[in-house]
């Protein structure tokens, strides 16, 4: 529910330290912060983004997992959020990240590897 402070301070960090950098997985949340920005702080993150100091990773629109079991469900959840990034900053993500669903399909590995996706990481493996 407090996603805009996490976000709020990273772009301040990032922007105040050139050596950190930060990744970021569900874009519904990113889009609900990004959408109230200034025009400022949205160009601020579309140069963190280009720079890749601020790095969307997997890019669903949520972490889908148990709750979003169906193949047809998981490829619509990406699609939104890949469609966002896309639109929004012009990035495609490369690394697939599920690390605090409660449990995912074993059809993630090949869904994701389909996607092009270079790595995934994942725990909570469901039995």
């Amino acid at each position: 529910m407090q996603v805009h402070i996490i976000l709020d301070e990273v772009v301040r960090e990032l922007n105040r330290d050139p050596a950190k950098k930060f990744s970021y997985v569900e874009m519904k949340f990113f889009s609900m912060w990004y959408y109230r920005q200034s025009e400022r702080i949205q160009q601020q993150v579309k140069v963190l983004i280009s720079e890749g100091r601020l790095e969307l990773i997997n890019a669903g629109w949520s972490m889908h997992d148990e709750a979003c079991p169906h193949y047809e469900d998981m490829i619509h959840n990406m699609m939104i959020g890949h469609d966002f990034a896309m639109k929004e900053f012009g990035v495609k993500p490369r690394i697939g990240w599920q690390i605090d669903p409660f449990g995912h399909s074993n059809t993630n590995a090949r869904f994701f590897a389909e996607m092009g996706f270079d790595a995934w990481f994942f725990a909570r493996l469901d039995y």
